[in-house]
């Protein structure tokens, strides 16, 4: 397969559909250097991008929280990824919309003077984890944290939070694993490098509170899937040695889905039955 600087196809950028391969800024844009991006990664099943509208409420808070104000409302955006997918031919796709500091008067930290970016796209897009989602994931422990909210914007999807993401993920991967497990500052468990974590114990599921990363549009919506089912979900503060109780494990988020998840470092868990009941009945809603 071609990189992803190499497809055919078009980009919606800065307001119009351009060649896939021209979809390009310059080297000196200071969201390359400085990390003043932020991003969405959603999913259309069936044509149809699940919950599109919060991912672009979110998308515009996200650039507020790391301080700039996108150029579009949620209106254009919406309708910039709906001429995204049809331009894209595709029924089931993922689709990532960014925005971003560009390349203008300013080159140091301070860039109030330039332009903030934005550009849609979609291609097709599989399991994130491959075969886990069948047989359950492995993880890592990350020797990184996630930081305190007094040090940077953990409620924004901003780019410079997935860096120890990256790099934890790399270390993973190297191990045999799919994915690494975040402590958070204080030492309790958080989350996946991009998804959600949630656990089962006698029948009742706990989650860690989401106080210091990202609390996800597919977390929120499997935490109200499993209040339909009246099962007690605890949204916690969990510590790391909880995790010998719980029974099962799963991971939720957008490129995730419901992923179940069968070890945690010496932790192990099986992929029971709520974890696959939970994990269809979204495939069902969203697709619905």
């Amino acid at each position: 397969m071609s990189g992803y600087d190499d497809r055919d196809g078009q980009i919606w950028m800065d307001g119009k559909l351009v060649d896939w391969r021209g979809a390009n800024v310059h080297i000196l844009t200071h969201a390359l250097h400085y990390a003043s991006s932020v991003f969405e990664g959603e999913r259309a099943y069936n044509g149809k991008i699940f919950k599109s509208r919060e991912h672009s409420e979110r998308l515009i808070k996200s650039g507020e929280l790391v301080g700039f104000q996108i150029p579009y409302t949620v209106d254009e955006i919406e309708a910039a990824k709906q001429d995204v997918l049809t331009a894209s031919g595709l029924r089931d796709a993922y689709v990532r919309a960014v925005a971003w500091r560009g390349a203008g008067e300013d080159m140091g930290v301070a860039s109030a003077r330039n332009p903030v970016r934005m550009a849609i796209a979609a291609w097709e897009w599989g399991a994130y984890y491959g075969d886990a989602k069948m047989k359950g994931a492995k993880l890592d422990i990350s020797k990184w944290k996630r930081p305190s909210p007094e040090t940077i914007p953990v409620h924004a999807k901003a780019a410079g939070l997935y860096m120890i993401c990256t790099m934890s993920k790399h270390e993973a991967e190297a191990k045999g694993c799919s994915d690494a497990l975040f402590m958070d500052y204080r030492g309790y468990v958080a989350e996946a490098t991009g998804a959600n974590i949630f656990f089962v114990k006698d029948g009742e599921v706990h989650t860690p509170k989401a106080d210091c990363f990202l609390n996800g549009l597919t977390r929120q919506t499997v935490i109200g899937m499993l209040e339909d089912r009246q099962i007690k979900v605890h949204e916690r503060h969990i510590m790391p040695e909880e995790m010998e109780g719980f029974e099962q494990c799963w991971l939720t988020g957008t490129a995730a889905e419901v992923t179940p998840v069968g070890q945690i470092g010496d932790y192990t868990f099986e992929v029971g039955a709520l974890t696959r009941e939970i994990a269809q009945d979204y495939e069902k809603l969203v697709r619905n």
